[in-house]
């Protein structure tokens, strides 16, 4: 993803101007970077990067099944303070908003709230923007587990359905790179240039609303009441204390060595973790008593810059400071520098080895790439299926042994994988003998008489779950036999279902007129076609 292919707009000039989405797979900052532009000569070039290397098409990588750009920096902030259930939009700025969307039709969607004045929510702003055959669901950053059902207290249960943002709040969980995230089911569902439209349609929206609800960040966000103040001074004086009787206890030689390390090993290790544990529970404090409008909190949740660790830093203590995992040995006499005064030291350790790091790792890491892709670059995937170089030598008969492309591959939980004897039989099996058994609620009673006296229908439901036993044995045991219910597949079965039941307007609450036995039919019918036959 580090060449991709752009279409011009020619500016005045001399200065590239760069989507920020598109920043993430060229590791491109606003700080001097500078870039290569390479103008494709041929139509055979030009075809090549319409049709494999445009952004759009980009968007998704092979190499991780997951989006590598989404919504960066403040639109992902605006993402999150627009989306909350407290964020109202006044008539005009709806207006203006309306403007900056491409699609427009003059049809303005009805407010939310009509009186004493018409006010719109910031999420009938994404309702908009995203397309209509999109259905999701997901949980924010901050989701608890102990928040359940539908609608959280908290608002982080994300339900999209039809393209309408229903609940929740939008962070970088749903707007991000992750695996699932919206972008990544627009891209797989409606396409490339649907996921292109969506990332701009929300930077152009959702900046003009943060235009007109400004934010910023003051000293004033990283101090802590005067209660939470003194909670941290404790628990610096208490881990200062602890290292102070751990020293004690090694110059006694009263420390007991851990096992398979010797008594100095044992000290360093102990003092390590008591700091880090101060670190830790100073943070947590300072955390806990920043309030919902903190800038800085806010920033963090919505996960646009910065982590819980520098908020810990900036309001409690910045903390001990470990170099590969070890408190920094003391490497000098008395100072570091002449003109410092004695006994001075400071964190400046980890900058250093950040330096170095930084000066070896580019240029081996460069030479490594470099090797790779002049090892591969004449390798492809030939009209026969095969994997094979220039020389028509075959490297793979089939591409990654299974044929799949990988942007199309999706991290999906095998439900039946995990299940005991009982409820797999509760799930599928069908008690027909029982006389409990009623499924009025999604049967036609007719249907139900039908399993209840034809014996030709009973066979051909015992024929089913003995197949689905017998295909949930072979898929734990020669499969998925590491017992994880989490594996990778090219198709993600549950959307495409929900989203029939969406399409066709399926409800929940009516009886259905299909019988089972044609429902059978049809899957055995779609798994019979579905076959593939080599050659």
């Amino acid at each position: 993803m580090s060449i991709m292919g752009h279409r011009i707009r020619i500016m005045p000039y001399s200065t590239f101007r760069l989507n920020l989405s598109v920043t993430s797979p060229y590791n491109a900052d606003f700080d001097g970077d500078e870039m290569n532009m390479h103008v494709p000569q041929s139509f055979e070039t030009r075809a090549e990067v319409l049709e494999l290397m445009m952004v759009p098409k980009c968007i998704v990588s092979p190499q991780s099944n997951r989006p590598v750009m989404g919504i960066v920096q403040d639109t992902l902030l605006g993402c999150r303070k627009i989306t909350k259930r407290d964020t109202f939009i006044e008539k005009d700025v709806f207006m203006n908003i309306l403007m900056w969307w491409e699609d427009f039709d003059g049809k303005v969607p009805a407010p939310a709230i009509l009186k004493p004045r018409p006010l719109w929510t910031g999420k009938q702003v994404f309702n908009l923007i995203i397309p209509k055959q999109i259905n999701l669901l997901r949980t924010s950053a901050w989701h608890s587990e102990s928040e359940t059902g539908s609608i959280t207290p908290g608002d982080t249960q994300v339900r999209i359905e039809k393209g309408e943002v229903l609940s929740g709040t939008l962070c970088k969980k749903t707007l991000g790179t992750s695996s699932g995230s919206l972008i990544h089911v627009i891209w797989e569902e409606v396409g490339p240039d649907a996921a292109r439209k969506f990332l701009g349609h929300t930077q152009w929206l959702v900046n003009y609303w943060l235009l007109q609800n400004a934010f910023s960040i003051g000293i004033g966000d990283t101090i802590a009441d005067a209660s939470t103040m003194e909670k941290i001074n404790e628990t610096i004086s208490k881990a200062k204390d602890d290292v102070k009787q751990l020293i004690v206890k090694a110059q006694n030689k009263d420390l007991e060595p851990e096992p398979g390390r010797t008594m100095m090993e044992s000290f360093e290790n102990k003092v390590n973790q008591v700091l880090n544990k101060a670190r830790d529970d100073a943070g947590n404090s300072a955390q806990k008593s920043l309030s919902e409008s903190n800038n800085l909190k806010a920033m963090v949740t919505a996960g646009s810059k910065g982590s819980f660790i520098n908020i810990s830093q900036m309001t409690a203590c910045v903390g001990q400071q470990n170099v590969e995992g070890k408190r920094i040995p003391f490497g000098f006499i008395d100072r570091t520098l002449p003109h410092f005064t004695k006994d001075d030291y400071g964190p400046e350790s980890r900058g250093r080895e950040g330096l170095i790091d930084t000066a070896v790792k580019t240029s081996e890491t460069g030479y490594i790439q470099r090797r790779l892709v002049k090892a591969m670059e004449d390798i492809m995937v030939k009209y026969d299926g095969t994997v094979r170089n220039s020389l028509g030598d075959v490297i793979q008969f089939l591409y990654g042994e299974d044929g799949m492309d990988a942007v199309w591959i999706e991290s999906q939980k095998l439900d039946s994988l995990k299940m005991k004897k009982s409820e797999f039989d509760r799930v599928f099996r069908y008690k027909i003998d029982d006389e409990n058994w009623n499924p009025t609620s999604y049967m036609l009673p007719e249907h139900i008489e039908d399993l209840r006296t034809i014996q030709e229908l009973r066979d051909v439901f015992d024929a089913e779950v003995n197949k689905l036993e017998a295909d949930r044995y072979q898929l734990g045991t020669e499969i998925a036999v590491t017992g994880d219910s989490n594996w990778p597949l090219p198709v993600n079965l549950k959307r495409l279902i929900w989203n029939a039941q969406k399409t066709f307007k399926v409800d929940f609450r009516r009886v259905s007129d299909l019988h089972p036995v044609e429902i059978v039919d049809s899957v055995d019918k779609l798994q019979e076609r579905l076959k593939v036959v080599p050659g």
